[in-house]
């Protein structure tokens, strides 16, 4: 099937504003690295979620769900086939009590930040990690004294066949940056959350201190996928990658950034292969020098 003939398919499932041809994925990644997506949709319900996912399986039609791109690194040639966003087109939020549940594209930042309007603790970790909820619940995001798994409480997911079911935290196996759901043969839709009752100054002042040591120790004036690497056990991948000597070294326009070496940053037109050569010289220089091995957070993507 064409690239036409699918755009006039996606036309009679969705509204034409969320419908875009031949997509920049630099547009919409944290990296600002990446070719065009064939077709990009932003469905806004369940319902289209549904139909996108049916259309494109019944008609052999590769298909890629992504959140806002925050780990994302896409392929200079782009991505084939249809590219469904799931960010602030899919975003709802409701609270009942202390049960808080997002759809998968509610930011992670304004989750943290709707759980201190309404004095709820648990998610001030995740005040200024860029990304969305549904990712984040997918990799188990984490920073300082928290992480997903310690405030998920259910999922609702699709499969490949448009089937809607939901998880119990125990099914989704959490371990460190791990789940389940990386598998990819799920779609996840929404995301509850269980937190506790606690005290609005209190919460405040804890995410204001969490943001303040991200803006001293981390470079979030240059786009980047965030931490490039899982950190190994007993160790630390920035702590290393620094006593290797790689604070600042580039290839291209991708560098180990100067401010915190667990960061690759785009310092102006980096591509693809920047990148990914970096990451390698990384990881090579690293084992040889500590025999550690270094493994990548950063979700690759595109032809």
């Amino acid at each position: 099937m064409d690239l036409k003939k699918i755009y006039e398919k996606m036309r009679e499932l969705l509204p034409e504003n969320q419908i875009k041809i031949n997509e920049p994925m630099k547009e919409h990644t944290s990296f600002r690295i990446g070719g065009p997506a064939d077709i990009m949709v932003l469905p806004t319900n369940i319902q289209q979620v549904t139909n996108i996912v049916k259309f494109c399986r019944e008609n052999h039609i590769p298909f890629f769900v992504m959140g806002n791109g925050t780990n994302l690194l896409v392929k200079d040639e782009g991505i084939r086939g249809v590219v469904m966003k799931l960010a602030q087109n899919f975003n709802d939020v409701l609270i009942n009590n202390n049960i808080m549940k997002c759809k998968a594209g509610v930011p992670l930042s304004m989750a943290a930040k709707i759980a201190l309007e309404n004095s709820l603790s648990g998610l001030e970790f995740a005040h200024g990690i860029p990304g969305t909820i549904g990712g984040a619940a997918v990799m188990n995001a984490g920073a300082y004294d928290g992480e997903m798994a310690d405030v998920v409480r259910t999922v609702t997911v699709m499969d490949i066949y448009g089937n809607i079911s939901k998880m119990e935290k125990s099914q989704l196996e959490y371990g460190y940056r791990s789940c389940s759901l990386q598998k990819g043969d799920k779609i996840l839709l929404e995301v509850e959350m269980e937190l506790k009752p606690g005290n609005y100054d209190d919460i405040k002042r804890k995410m204001d201190d969490f943001i303040q040591r991200r803006k001293e120790k981390q470079p979030l004036h240059l786009p980047s996928a965030g931490s490039a690497f899982k950190r190994p056990p007993g160790n630390y991948a920035g702590a290393l990658i620094e006593k290797a000597g790689l604070k600042g070294y580039r290839i291209g326009d991708a560098m180990v950034s100067d401010k915190h070496a667990g960061f690759i940053v785009n310092v102006g037109n980096a591509t693809f292969e920047d990148v990914i050569k970096l990451i390698h010289y990384i990881q090579r220089q690293v084992k040889e020098k500590f025999n550690v091995e270094l493994e990548s957070e950063i979700k690759i993507c595109g032809d």
